[in-house]
């Protein structure tokens, strides 16, 4: 009798264990594993460089292809995504020079240039989540991974705006297709503080009933030490069929430098999306960048640019033969005998990849 009841206890541990495992696996999957790769050639056509010295000019003052007549790795990125009950992590490593950029702002050499990403979030209802560590930021209608975007040179906006935020923050749903996004933050684009400043972070974001229309207010101003800085930001997204939709994005920054006085820079672009095919679709950005007081480290003047991107689609590669023009109101580009001048043309071919 003793041998039976010790043999079923036996059975039923065994059972136990054996359901755990099995329910934990249900519960506990494999992370998910996402990634992409961009290459580029950048040519400008004025070719240019300085008489007296042979110095190259790239023409170029936005970020991700500071590169002259150059076959160039734009970034490899990895990135993994797991989530357990309400709980949930995502590291998102990236390499090459489009990652150095996007962490400049870490110590040089660092493992940190190659995370793009590293966060922790915890859903503490349907409606509330917070998240902790770093995240892209969530200013601007362009984003850092290339193959997310349609055009593949960046406009001034997202090059001289913020890149990422390292901090806290919490999604809040609001109801329907309203939601709210605050948080604090180190100084913006850095890792690790080293000031007593601080950064504030807001994006409201509605759509309606449809989604054929979407708004995003974004917002991130600092506090805390004499350095001042504040920065509004409007996104819509519109669909006007399935085959054409526009894009809207308008930001404005004010700074006030340690004993300084306060000045701005701002932009404004239009994005048209057409897709005749599933297989090709064009886009054509428009922008105006106002840097006229000389806020931010770009040229000290406005520029009008405009850029065309046919995207040519097999499978998850996309084709992109760039075209693009700027014309600026001061002379800051340079012809090809080093002589200033006011406009520039460039050409790209890139190709993404992801998986």
């Amino acid at each position: 009798m003793t041998k039976r009841i010790a043999s079923s206890i036996s059975f039923l541990l065994i059972s136990t264990v054996a359901f755990s495992q099995e329910d934990s696996a249900k519960t506990s999957p494999w992370p998910t594993i996402t990634g992409s790769v961009d290459v580029y050639y950048r040519y400008n056509f004025a070719n240019a460089k300085d008489a007296s010295t042979g110095e190259k000019y790239t023409n170029n003052y936005t970020a991700f292809t500071n590169s002259r007549n150059s076959f160039e790795l734009g970034m490899a990125s990895l990135r993994a995504d797991h989530s357990f009950g309400k709980a949930s992590a995502t590291v998102d490593l990236g390499f090459g020079k489009r990652a150095e950029e996007f962490s400049y702002a870490n110590p040089d050499h660092s493992t940190l240039f190659a995370v793009k990403q590293a966060f922790l979030s915890y859903a503490v209802s349907d409606k509330f989540k917070l998240t902790m560590g770093k995240w892209a930021t969530h200013i601007g209608y362009e984003l850092t991974d290339a193959y997310l975007n349609r055009n593949y040179s960046m406009d001034y906006m997202f090059s001289y705006g913020p890149f990422s935020h390292t901090g806290l923050k919490a999604d809040i749903g609001l109801g329907k297709k309203s939601n709210l996004m605050l948080g604090v933050a180190n100084t913006t684009d850095y890792v690790s503080q080293n000031n007593s400043r601080f950064f504030g972070l807001a994006q409201f974001s509605t759509a309606t009933a449809d989604d054929k229309l979407s708004a995003y207010i974004n917002y991130q101003g600092s506090y805390g030490g004499s350095y001042g800085l504040t920065q509004f930001d409007l996104v819509l997204l519109g669909t006007v069929s399935d085959k054409f939709s526009i894009g809207y994005n308008g930001t404005v920054q004010s700074v006030k430098p340690d004993g300084g006085s306060s000045n701005s820079w701002w932009g404004s672009a239009l994005y048209f999306n057409v897709d005749p095919l599933s297989s090709f679709g064009i886009t054509l950005r428009g922008e105006y960048f106002d840097n006229k007081k000389a806020v931010v480290a770009a040229p000290g003047t406005s520029i009008f640019d405009i850029t065309l991107s046919p995207n040519f689609k097999i499978g998850n590669l996309t084709i992109i033969p760039e075209l693009r023009f700027e014309n600026a109101k001061d002379e800051v580009f340079f012809k090809n005998n080093g002589d200033p001048v006011k406009s520039t043309f460039t050409g790209i071919l890139a190709a993404t990849y992801h998986f």
